[in-house]
């Protein structure tokens, strides 16, 4: 531009224009070749906003070249320590154990709060948690999301995990385990949930976050990446929202998109997210403005009881709010 004289622009602006929208169509996607972001998450339905932003070019569209990868819970905060990931999204007390161990990730957005959709289920002869006393429950592996919601439930009741067996299954496993007839109990969420649902020949579902409302999801960036690419942090946050506006716009082609990374049809993904809700940029504000801080001491302190943090790390690092603010 700068080399065309004054009269050139005066009396060619559509050449001007052009030439100006072919410079920006230029610029996007070396932006996105040089913000390569790699996600970790799993087939958890609250994610779901995540996928759909990649398949349905979300991401694409804010200058971003995201890798969505499959990684279980137990084992996203070693790939984001090994670097292989840049950002990652689970629940917030899974943060505080992340940063306490040395992985420091910071969350930038909601993404969900469980309405239902994560669940204790039991034999149908079990009719309390105080009955699974010196019963056999399958869950996932400390420092998991339905290790945390296992203790949390039984803390509520009194117990806690001293006072019962656990068999250590991913939250897909236990479920199908469960309808399999193995073991007394199952901690397990959405869509695997709704398998047990579906059986109540192989028993019933105990209690659930309506129950128990903890279970909270978000997704988090390591503290080098926000520093190096705060805009590909900001795209991150605003494709999220933009990724809710096409479910509400487009909800059967953004159910059959979302269903179709977990395997399910687009009416069976609908009802495994009726059971919890994604969170738009006011309930974002209103969550990072007190909630997160008084959920996450309360969940600090049962971490450390069950001994998989040693020292709460300081709440007040674990978030950036600027980012649902912006």
């Amino acid at each position: 531009m700068s080399i065309v004289s004054t009269s050139l622009r005066r009396f060619q602006p559509l050449t001007s224009a052009l030439a100006l929208a072919l410079g920006l169509a230029g610029v996007l996607p070396a932006m996105a070749a040089d913000t390569p972001v790699a996600i970790g998450i799993s087939g958890w339905t609250g994610f779901a906003p995540l996928t759909l932003a990649d398949k349905a070019g979300i991401f694409k569209r804010h200058g971003l070249d995201v890798s969505v990868k499959m990684i279980p819970q137990k084992d996203r905060h070693l790939a984001i320590a090994s670097g292989d990931i840049q950002c990652a999204a689970t629940t917030v007390e899974t943060y505080i154990s992340w940063n306490a161990s040395g992985v420091p990730i910071t969350q930038i957005v909601q993404l969900d709060k469980s309405y239902g959709a994560d669940g204790l289920v039991a034999r149908n002869g079990i009719d309390s948690i105080k009955a699974l006393k010196g019963k056999t429950i399958s869950v996932d592996a400390p420092g998991t999301s339905p290790y945390f919601a296992l203790a949390w439930m039984l803390d509520k009741n009194g117990m806690s995990l001293k006072d019962v067996k656990t068999t250590t299954l991913s939250p897909e496993a236990a479920a199908h385990s469960f309808i399999a007839g193995s073991n007394d109990a199952a901690m397990t969420y959405e869509p695997y949930l709704s398998s047990v649902r579906q059986s109540p020949d192989k028993g019933k579902i105990l209690a659930t976050t309506l129950d128990y409302p903890m279970v909270m999801d978000t997704l988090g960036c390591t503290p080098a990446f926000l520093r190096q690419h705060p805009q590909a942090a900001k795209a991150l946050v605003d494709s999220y929202f933009d990724a809710l506006d096409m479910i509400r716009a487009q909800p059967d082609k953004s159910n059959e998109i979302m269903g179709a990374a977990v395997k399910s049809s687009g009416r069976e993904f609908a009802e495994s997210a009726s059971y919890l809700r994604w969170q738009d940029r006011a309930q974002n504000r209103q969550f990072f403005n007190g909630e997160i801080d008084s959920f996450s001491h309360e969940a600090a302190q049962l971490l450390l009881q069950m001994k998989v943090i040693r020292k709460i790390p300081d709440i007040k690092t674990l978030y950036d709010a600027s980012y649902v603010n912006q």
